[in-house]
C-alpha cells in the first residue's frame, strides 16, 4: 500500500525529489505528456467549439497502466509537474486519463528542487489551474489548426512532405528576409584613418580620426596635408563613470550568453540547464522573470562579503519590463548560493559556473571607471580622438564580464599618458586603411532567440522547439561560411613619406549561422504571398498576448480561436482553388548544345536543374543541385557542369571507374562499391583523376581488410563478420546484427551467423506485432 504517490515528468526529477521525501512517499515519472492530439487526423471538432480529442500514444500505454495500478493503492496522489502552462496541462491529463479520484488529488508546484521548496509545496497544495491549462490548450489547438490546414496546401502547390507552423514559419521569414537584405546589400569602400602619437615624455598612444574618407584621393589629400603639419592637444575631458551589473538570467539571456561565452547551441544549453534543475542545482529553467527572492539576495550578499569584502556588496531587486513576465517566478539562479561549482560533467559544470557568477555579479557594487577623451587638432578641419578607460573600482567585474556582440574596440582599456592642453605631440605614423561597409549580420541561434523575444513572438518554452523544427524541416541550416580573399590598401605616412601597401583579408567568413535553404525560401515566399496575416510579426505577437490573457483568466480560449479561424479558413479554401503551383523557378539561360532553356527549381526530391520543357515532345533532363548550391545564386555554367556526371575516369582491374554525386555527397564507383570523396582530400567529382580515384579505392580496401573478421565469399558473400566502432557484428545485405558476448566472432561458422540472423529477425517481428 502506497500512502502518498508523487508523479513528476522525468525520472531524474523523480530520483532527486525522492531523496527529500520520507518513506511515506513514492515518487514516479510520467515521462512527459501521457496524452496528446492524435498523430493522424486533426483531432479538433471545429463545429463543437474547437473541442480537442486527446489520445494516449502507444508508447505511453505501459506507463499509464503502471500509474493506474499505483493510484489504486495510494491514499493521496500528488501531481508535481512543472509550474508553467505545459506542466499544468500534463497534470490535467494525468488527472483525466488516469481517472484520479478528486478526493485523492493534490497539485503542488515549486520553483526549485530543494528540501525546503518540496516541503513547502507539500504543506501548501492547490487545485489544477484551469486558466493555465486553457492557455496551453489554446496554443496547441491553434498550432494544430494552422499546421493541419496549411501543410496540405504546400504539398499541392510546392512539394509533398512540407509543413507550416504558426511560430516556425515566422522564424523562417526572419531568416529569409535577412538573407535577402544581405544579397541586396551593396558593399562600398572607405578609408579609416588612425595614428600613433608620441608625447613629450616619449610615451606612445593611438588616435582615431573622427572623419572617414569615401575615396582614396580624399585620404591621400589628408595625409599630404599632415606631412609638415603640427598636432596639438586641443581638449582633455576626464569623467567618472559607472557600469551597472547585468540582471540574473532569463531563459533567452542564458541561451544568448551560453552561445557567446561557451559556444553552446540553444538546444544544448536548455538540455544541460534541465539536467541541473532536475538534480536540484538551479531553479526552473523556463522563465522570463529577473526577480530574485529575498532569501537569495541575502545569501548572495553573504557570499560576496565572505569572498570579496563588504565594499563589493550592493543588494538589488530587478524587475522585468516585459508585460508577460510572471514576477511570482524567479530568474534562473543556483539553489544554493554557497555552492560555486556543481554538475556531473564538464559541460554542466561550465554552465552552472556561468549561472552562479551572473547571479552573484548582479548583487555586487557597480564598477567605477574613469573615462578620458583627448582631442588632437591637425592641419586640417578634422581632429583625432583618443579614448581611454581605466577601472578605479572593479565591483562586479571582479566576478563577471558580460559579452556584447558590438563592443567598442576603439576604447583603450589602459591609462593614457599624462598630457596637457596645448601640448604639441609628434605623429610617428598615420595609416589610412581601406575598409568596407558590412551587411546586416546573419542570425545565429542565440541572436534569433533575442529577436523573437524582442518582437514578442514565442515564449521561453517555445524557443528551442521552434529552432529545432525549422532545421528538421530543412527550411534552415546551420552553416560555417568560408569567405573569400579580398584585397585592400593601406596608405601610410611615415617619416614624411606616403607609401601604398597592398594587403589581403578573408571577407564574409562566419561560424554557425542560420541560412535559409531553397525549400525555405520558396515556402516562405508562398506563405507571405497568400497568408500575410499568419506570418505578420505583429499578429503573431498579439496571439501570444491573447494566450497570456487566457492564462490570467481574462479571456475565453475558444473565443480567441474562433476569431482567428473565421478569417483564416475561408482564405485556405480560396488559396486551394485559385493559387498557382510554385516551384521557385529561375531561368538560368540556354543550353548551347541543345538550344533548350535551363531552369533551376524545386522538384519532387528537392532543388534541381532542368534542361528542356516537360511537354516539348522530347524527354527533359534533370539533375540535383549540390549541397552548397542554391537556386537563387547558381550560374548557368555551374548548372551545366552538373550534367557532366556520372563521369567515366577509365578502367581499373578491367572494371569501370566513375564519379557522381549521390544523396550523401560525391563518390567514386568501382565494381558496384562506393567510396566517398571526402572534403579534406580536396578532390571533386568533376576533375578527380583516375590515379587519385584508384588510390582512394585501394585505401578503402585496406580499411575494409582491417575491419573484416570473417567472410564466406564462396558460399554466401552477403554475410560477413566485421569489427565496428562498438565491437564485432554480423552484416547481411546492409543490415547489422549483434553478436552475443559469450561467442567468439572469429570462430563463428556460416550456420552460426544464419541462426543469429534468424533469431534476431524473429524478435523484431514479435516486437512489431
Amino acid at each position: 500500500m502506497v500512502k502518498n504517490l508523487v508523479i513528476v515528468e522525468s525520472p531524474a526529477k523523480a530520483k532527486t525529489i525522492q531523496g527529500y521525501l520520507g518513506k511515506d512517499f513514492q515518487v514516479t515519472s510520467s515521462f512527459g505528456h501521457i496524452a496528446d492530439l492524435p498523430e493522424k487526423g486533426m483531432g479538433i471538432d471545429v463545429e463543437n467549439d474547437f473541442q480537442p480529442t486527446y489520445v494516449i500514444p502507444k508508447e505511453k500505454k505501459e506507463v499509464v497502466k503502471k500509474l493506474q495500478n499505483l493510484i489504486k493503492q495510494a491514499e493521496a496522489v500528488w501531481l508535481a509537474t512543472d509550474e508553467d502552462r505545459e506542466g499544468e496541462a500534463i497534470s490535467w491529463h494525468l488527472y483525466k486519463e488516469l481517472k484520479i479520484p478528486y478526493k485523492k488529488l493534490r497539485r503542488i508546484v515549486f520553483h526549485e528542487i530543494t528540501q525546503k521548496a518540496i516541503r513547502q509545496a507539500v504543506e501548501n497544495p492547490r487545485q489544477i489551474n484551469y486558466d493555465l491549462v486553457n492557455a496551453q490548450q489554446a496554443r496547441r489547438v491553434l498550432d494544430r489548426l494552422v499546421g493541419f490546414e496549411l501543410s496540405p496546401i504546400l504539398w499541392r502547390k510546392i512539394k509533398t512532405g512540407l509543413s507550416a507552423g504558426r511560430v516556425q514559419s515566422v522564424a523562417v521569414r526572419l531568416i529569409v528576409e535577412r538573407e535577402k537584405e544581405i544579397k541586396q546589400f551593396s558593399t562600398t569602400s572607405y578609408y579609416k584613418v588612425s595614428a600613433i602619437f608620441i608625447s613629450k615624455k616619449k610615451q606612445a598612444f593611438k588616435g582615431q580620426l573622427k572623419k572617414n574618407f569615401n575615396t582614396k584621393q580624399e585620404a591621400e589629400d589628408f595625409l599630404k596635408a599632415c606631412i609638415h603639419g603640427k598636432f596639438i592637444i586641443d581638449q582633455i575631458e576626464i569623467n567618472p563613470a559607472k557600469k551597472a551589473p547585468p540582471p540574473p538570467f532569463t531563459t533567452s539571456t542564458l541561451q544568448q550568453e551560453a552561445s557567446r561565452k561557451l559556444s553552446y547551441s540553444v538546444a544544448r544549453t536548455m538540455r544541460l540547464a534541465q539536467q541541473l534543475y532536475e538534480e536540484g542545482h538551479i531553479t526552473y529553467t523556463r522563465t522570463d522573470s529577473v526577480n530574485l527572492s529575498e532569501e537569495t539576495i541575502a545569501a548572495a550578499q553573504e557570499q560576496i562579503t565572505s569572498l570579496y569584502g563588504k565594499e563589493y556588496t550592493h543588494p538589488k531587486r530587478y524587475t522585468t519590463k516585459s508585460k508577460s513576465a510572471q514576477e511570482a517566478h524567479e530568474a534562473i539562479r543556483p539553489t544554493n548560493m554557497s555552492k560555486a561549482l556543481a554538475g556531473t560533467d564538464p559541460a554542466q559544470k561550465r554552465l552552472y559556473e556561468l549561472i552562479w557568477k551572473r547571479t552573484i555579479a548582479g548583487q555586487m557594487a557597480h564598477a567605477l571607471l574613469e573615462k578620458t577623451t583627448i582631442h588632437i587638432s591637425t592641419p586640417t578641419p578634422y581632429e583625432f580622438i583618443t579614448r581611454g578607460e581605466i577601472i578605479t573600482f572593479k565591483g562586479f567585474l571582479k566576478v563577471y564580464h558580460e559579452t556584447q556582440e558590438d563592443e567598442d574596440e576603439e576604447v583603450q582599456k589602459i591609462c593614457l599618458p599624462k598630457l596637457s592642453r596645448s601640448e604639441s605631440v609628434q605623429n610617428e605614423e598615420i595609416l589610412a586603411t581601406q575598409r568596407f561597409t558590412k551587411h546586416p549580420p546573419r542570425y545565429s541561434e542565440a541572436s534569433l532567440v533575442r529577436t523573437l523575444e524582442e518582437l514578442g513572438i514565442g515564449r521561453p518554452s517555445t524557443y528551442v522547439p521552434t529552432i529545432s523544427t525549422i532545421q528538421k524541416r530543412n527550411y534552415v541550416e546551420v552553416r560555417d561560411l568560408e569567405g573569400v580573399e579580398r584585397p585592400y590598401e593601406i596608405l601610410a605616412l611615415k617619416e614624411k613619406k606616403i607609401s601604398s601597401i597592398q594587403e589581403k583579408e578573408l571577407a564574409g567568413s562566419d561560424k554557425k549561422k542560420l541560412l535559409p535553404t531553397d525549400i525555405g525560401v520558396v515556402v516562405n515566399g508562398f506563405l507571405v504571398q497568400y497568408f500575410q496575416q499568419v506570418l505578420d510579426y505583429g499578429f503573431t505577437a498579439k496571439v501570444e498576448e491573447d494566450f497570456d490573457e487566457i492564462a490570467r483568466g481574462k479571456e475565453t480560449w475558444t473565443k480567441i480561436i474562433r476569431n482567428f479561424y473565421d478569417g483564416f479558413h475561408p482564405k485556405v479554401e480560396d488559396v486551394i482553388k485559385n493559387a498557382d503551383r510554385t516551384q521557385g523557378e529561375r531561368l538560368l539561360g540556354i543550353d548551347p548544345k541543345s538550344g533548350k532553356k535551363v531552369r533551376a527549381k524545386i522538384g519532387h526530391f528537392g532543388p534541381m536543374i532542368q534542361i528542356g520543357e516537360v511537354n516539348d515532345g522530347e524527354k527533359s533532363r534533370f539533375t540535383s543541385l549540390l549541397k552548397h548550391q542554391q537556386i537563387n545564386s547558381i550560374s548557368l555554367e555551374e548548372a551545366l557542369k552538373l550534367f557532366e556526371l556520372p563521369r567515366s575516369l577509365g578502367k581499373f582491374e578491367e572494371k569501370e571507374v566513375s564519379t557522381n554525386i549521390g544523396r550523401f555527397g560525391p563518390y567514386v564507383k568501382h565494381d558496384n562499391r562506393f567510396v566517398a570523396i571526402k572534403k579534406e582530400t580536396g578532390y571533386n567529382p568533376f576533375d578527380i583523376t583516375l590515379e587519385q580515384a584508384i588510390d582512394m579505392i585501394q585505401q578503402k580496401r585496406e580499411e575494409y581488410e582491417k575491419k573484416s573478421i570473417q567472410r564466406f565469399e564462396d558460399i554466401d558473400p552477403a554475410i560477413e563478420v566485421l569489427n565496428g566502432q562498438y565491437g564485432p557484428y554480423i552484416r547481411q545485405n546492409k543490415k547489422n546484427y549483434k553478436i552475443p558476448k559469450n561467442l567468439q566472432p572469429e570462430k563463428l561458422t556460416l550456420e552460426d551467423c544464419q541462426q543469429l540472423i534468424s533469431e534476431s529477425d524473429k524478435k523484431t517481428e514479435q516486437k512489431k506485432s
